[in-house]
């Protein structure tokens, strides 16, 4: 397969490309050495999605629509500004009880304003849809890289490749240099990851106290030291039936939060059974990792999700992963294991104690397979 001078034309013809020649890796490189992503895909006005995209999956298969089995909204205003112990109460187990039975919950009055957050958004929507050569100065596949600008983290490794491109940085510990960022969301994102280290800081003190732990524990633990923004941005999808946005699987982080835009299509996992996440404007999404249900000795749960690829969209969102720094000669080499705090002859420990490091190295290797990452640290 020669990859023609022409973007657009040799994006349609990869998109043709007849069953009985097919080259998986072939294509994935194809497509990958295009700079365009999934924009790109549709920038070229394809009418079928590429082989390498289909899922194999029906997506209504154990799809739920129980009201009763909806996402936890917790108000976290009676706490931004107010010192009641027994308010505070409230909320911790209102907390407890989301991470123990969901994995998630979503929070409103939670003290970022609205105007931010639909700046973030429309941030990241700006830098997907400016001109795609603007866009392929970014692109690469390199972790050492200050801005990351790619399809499919693991697109050479997953079964088949989601409908969905991504722009992210590290925001902390050491944030880049202002000029190092994209001008089209550089004020927003400087200003964003502030507001939501604030939020993570706080969320943490109250998921330590719903562990029963003193409030500053996994601050210390360093989960919130290091910030990493990713925006994911989900062009409309000619064959949606055919393909997802986001492959099941959880999250490798202590903890979410998510900025989402009002197009939905986010669902989670929930007693085998999927649920849908609907947007609420003005809220965020928060979900428990990998990392937290390990130190918690799987107190807590990091749940698995999805996100549906849909005909309308685009659909934005922005996701911080709270976790130790991404630096792999300081964070990653710490090692981690069960809370001891948490640990009792009726309640021994679950997992073996492991470093980030090797956490990750096996969330890269296996890609979006559909299994849980914790399994290989079982014991």
């Amino acid at each position: 397969m020669e990859v023609k001078s022409s973007n657009q034309s040799y994006l349609t013809e990869l998109a043709a490309t007849d069953s009985n020649n097919y080259d998986r890796k072939a294509e994935l490189k194809a497509f990958d050495d295009t700079k365009a992503g999934v924009k790109g895909l549709v920038d070229s006005g394809v009418k079928k999605i590429p082989r390498m995209f289909h899922s194999g999956i029906d997506i209504t298969e154990n799809t739920a629509s129980d009201s009763n089995l909806s996402v936890p909204v917790i108000d976290l205003g009676d706490i931004v500004n107010n010192s009641n112990l027994m308010l505070r109460k409230a909320l911790v187990n209102q907390i407890r009880s989301a991470c123990q039975e969901r994995g998630l919950f979503q929070v409103i009055n939670h003290g970022i304003p609205v105007s931010d957050m639909d700046e973030m958004i429309d941030g990241i929507r700006r830098f997907h849809e400016q001109d795609s050569d603007v866009r392929k100065q970014f692109y690469s596949r390199d972790l050492k890289n200050i801005i990351l600008y790619y399809s499919n983290t693991s697109l050479y490794v997953d079964k088949f490749a989601n409908w969905r491109d991504t722009v992210g940085c590290s925001m902390a510990p050491n944030p880049p240099k202002p000029e190092e960022l994209p001008i089209v969301f550089r004020d927003i994102i400087i200003e964003y990851s502030k507001k939501i280290m604030e939020l993570g800081c706080t969320i943490f003190e109250l998921l330590s106290e719903a562990l029963g732990l003193d409030s500053s524990y996994l601050k210390e633990l360093n989960c919130a030291e290091g910030l990493f923004i990713q925006g994911h941005y989900y062009p409309p999808c000619p064959e949606p039936e055919l393909t997802m946005g986001t492959s099941k699987h959880t999250d490798s982080c202590f903890m979410t939060i998510l900025l989402q835009d009002h197009l939905g299509g986010l669902q989670f996992l929930h007693k085998n059974q999927w649920l849908n996440v609907p947007p609420v404007h003005g809220a965020l999404l928060v979900n428990i990792g990998d990392f937290l249900q390990l130190i918690t000795n799987d107190r807590f749960s990091s749940v698995f999700h999805r996100v549906l690829s849909n005909h309308g969209g685009p659909r934005v969102s922005v996701a911080s992963f709270f976790s130790v720094s991404h630096d792999p000669d300081k964070g990653r080499s710490k090692v981690y294991g069960p809370i001891k705090e948490l640990l009792s002859e009726e309640n021994p420990p679950i997992y073996r104690d492991t470093s980030i490091e090797e956490i990750m190295a096996n969330h890269f290797a296996k890609g979006l397979d559909g299994n849980h990452a914790l399994l290989p640290f079982r014991l």
